[in-house]
């Protein structure tokens, strides 16, 4: 039987909070074990989120949380699994991809594209095996944000496409296979043809992870692929300004309807700050993300500056999770990336597949 000394620590360790899900390590998206050592106790914690990177930290900080609550040393070790999470209900799991988050906004213009390919490399940057579908159809971004401009997808036998790769992360996209000033002048059923094609069609080889850089807007086309893919969750970004956010909260609306989970909120261009004389200016309001956040009952994942390097670098082919991973915005990209994957862990699991297939027949 446990002794006290172990039980008050195991009671300690409940209560800490993972910043990543917001919530306690004895609840979901967390799990861990304690047992006796030589000078102490040795903490296993495991988390559904990958922390390749952020591990030793985590480690850090939860050691000293436990300090001081028992006699000798508290060693702790983390380590991470990603599981797949629940989709909409009748709809099959994408071949080798374990989960699907959507990176949604309700209108164009609020920095959607250079959010979603910051998380998925940010994602990849702790570990997890990332994917990159760029489903914007009509304006394709990523293959230059990635640097892979007039780069052509192969396929080696003659079903799938493999996709692209760069800075750690797979990537498709329609710029793939079009030239990049040819306009795509297609009615809604081609653009979902072409879609459902590029995102089942892709050899994705086995990911956890497939960030979805959705098309801006609400309407027929988001609606249909909201419904067609699997989805594990959904990001909304906005911008503070209350144009932005009517029609983020139109796009939250859009993926209740369909039963998809909005993992959380992230305000884009919240403040800008001068590159010569470093004045604090919030150009497109104050706060519309937490009030929207709080509206809805979802996380607020992160506010991101508005700087002209982000700017720079994703035009340039290297994201700032790439260019500058330990700067500030770097830092903050990063943040909303484990924030994100951390509201996945905590919530409720894919048990679909294990359920065996029956098929009834008459004798």
């Amino acid at each position: 039987m446990d002794d006290a000394a172990e039980q008050q620590l195991k009671a300690h360790l409940e209560r800490f909070v993972l910043p990543e899900t917001g919530r306690p390590l004895g609840g979901r998206g967390g799990r861990f074990e304690v047992r006796r050592a030589e000078n102490g106790f040795a903490v296993s914690i495991r988390v559904g989120f990958p922390v390749g990177r952020s591990r030793d930290a985590l480690a850090a900080v939860i050691a000293e949380h436990c300090r001081g609550i028992v006699d000798g040393t508290v060693t702790v070790d983390v380590d991470w699994a990603v599981e797949t999470h629940s989709v909409q209900h009748g709809l099959k799991p994408i071949p080798g991809v374990k989960n699907v988050i959507a990176v949604s906004s309700g209108k164009g213009g609020v920095g959607k594209s250079t959010v979603a390919v910051n998380l998925a490399l940010g994602l990849a940057l702790e570990g997890g095996a990332v994917g990159l579908l760029d489903a914007d159809i009509y304006g394709p971004s990523q293959p230059r944000m990635l640097g892979l401009s007039g780069r052509r997808p192969e396929s080696t036998d003659g079903k799938t496409l493999e996709p692209l790769e760069a800075h750690g992360i797979k990537a498709m996209s329609i710029g793939f296979l079009v030239d990049e000033r040819q306009p795509m002048a297609w009615r809604g059923p081609m653009v979902t043809s072409a879609l459902n094609q590029l995102l089942m069609q892709t050899n994705w080889g086995g990911i956890d992870y497939l960030i979805v850089d959705m098309p801006p807007g609400t309407g027929d086309i988001q609606l249909t692929l909201a419904q067609r893919v699997p989805v594990s969750g959904a990001v909304i970004v906005t911008t503070p300004q209350d144009i932005a956010l009517a029609d983020a909260r139109k796009g939250i609306e859009m993926f209740q309807k369909v039963n998809v989970a909005v993992l959380g909120i992230v305000e884009n261009m919240s403040l800008h700050v001068c590159s010569n004389c470093g004045h604090e200016e919030a150009i497109f309001g104050e706060l519309g993300g937490e009030r929207l956040a709080a509206e809805y009952g979802v996380p607020l994942l992160g506010t991101l500056p508005l700087e002209r390097r982000i700017r720079e670098e994703t035009d340039g082919g290297r994201p700032t999770v790439v260019a500058d991973p330990d700067g500030t915005a770097g830092r903050r990209f990063r943040a909303v990336a484990l924030r994100a994957a951390g509201e996945l862990a905590a919530s409720g699991k894919d048990y679909s597949r294990l359920f065996p297939k029956i098929t009834v027949e008459d004798s």
